[in-house]
């Protein structure tokens, strides 16, 4: 643990000096291959996000192909656990964007704990969609700080799992900024804790779904998206965010000005105004008249 600790601070210290000798990464990396790896070791050192961002950020291919194939290696360290049936016969709503991209490229998660990255290195924006067979991961414990899940969140209900394909496909409605946390990883977590408030796939969940996925593809309202993929906005918060909350800003002042005028408008209509019988009514040409007192502004 202390040489894998060692090379894993050498590593970490070229990426924050945003410069990285081939020369010398390459033989940290041939170091760490030579280690025998646990998945207590990688998920207390966090030397799979260090490895995983030297072989984006690294320019010789040697280097970005040998960080592969540990990453590859390591990852054969996470237990297995059962699939989920393939067939699907019940979803949760319509989704015209099933066919998405069908890239098996993934986007590598930069940490576990939902919080913003801090690297400013240039990485690729890859995209994965979840297949209803797939085993899904929960980010939790230790993990949070390292490369692999300890715990794995397995579901065989097919609303549920629908539920996630479109939560992902919905994450990866548009461009994915560098340094985002992986989509599938996020869209799991947002299901979860859905579900975590019904305690079962009826109609309130579903709509509680539709409502999130709407959201997030909402072209009018990127932030929100953007802020979910960034950590700025958790699965939780999500979750159990009203409509209001999830709406844009310039939602949001549009909503405040139309409250406002309804108020306005009310509190005019209730108040019996100020009696003077210097005004003639236009209806009833009388001169005991009432008028209100409006401010424009």
């Amino acid at each position: 643990m202390e040489e894998t600790e060692h090379v894993a601070r050498r590593l970490d210290r070229m990426l924050k000096n945003k410069k990285i000798d081939d020369e010398s990464a390459l033989k940290y990396l041939r170091r760490l291959r030579s280690i025998e790896m646990t998945l207590e070791i990688l998920t207390k050192t966090g030397v799979g996000i260090i490895i995983n961002k030297i072989r984006k950020e690294s320019e010789d291919p040697e280097v970005a192909t040998l960080g592969k194939n540990m990453i590859k290696q390591w990852k054969k360290l996470v237990p297995d656990k059962s699939e989920a049936p393939a067939s699907c016969t019940n979803s949760v709503g319509n989704n015209n964007n099933d066919n998405g991209n069908n890239n098996d490229n993934k986007h590598s998660p930069e940490s576990n704990n939902y919080n913003v990255c801090d690297d400013g290195g240039p990485q690729e924006a890859k995209r994965s969609r979840p297949s209803e067979n797939k085993e899904s991961t929960e980010l939790s414990g230790n993990a949070s700080r390292g490369f692999f899940p300890v715990h794995t969140l397995t579901t065989t209900d097919q609303v549920r799992l629908k539920a996630r394909e479109m939560l992902q496909s919905a994450l990866e409605s548009g461009n994915i900024p560098s340094g985002a946390y992986e989509s599938e990883f996020l869209a799991i977590r947002i299901e979860s804790s859905i579900y975590d408030l019904f305690n079962n796939t009826d109609p309130k969940y579903k709509q509680r779904v539709r409502t999130r996925v709407m959201n997030l593809r909402d072209s009018n309202n990127p932030n929100l998206r953007l802020n979910v993929l960034m950590g700025h906005v958790s699965p939780d918060k999500l979750a159990s965010m009203t409509s209001e909350e999830m709406a844009s800003k310039e939602m949001k002042e549009l909503r405040e000005k139309y409250t406002k005028e309804t108020i306005e408008d009310h509190q005019m209509a209730v108040t019996g105004g100020t009696e003077t019988d210097l005004l003639r009514c236009g209806k009833c040409k009388q001169t005991k008249c009432t008028y209100n007192q409006v401010s424009c502004l």
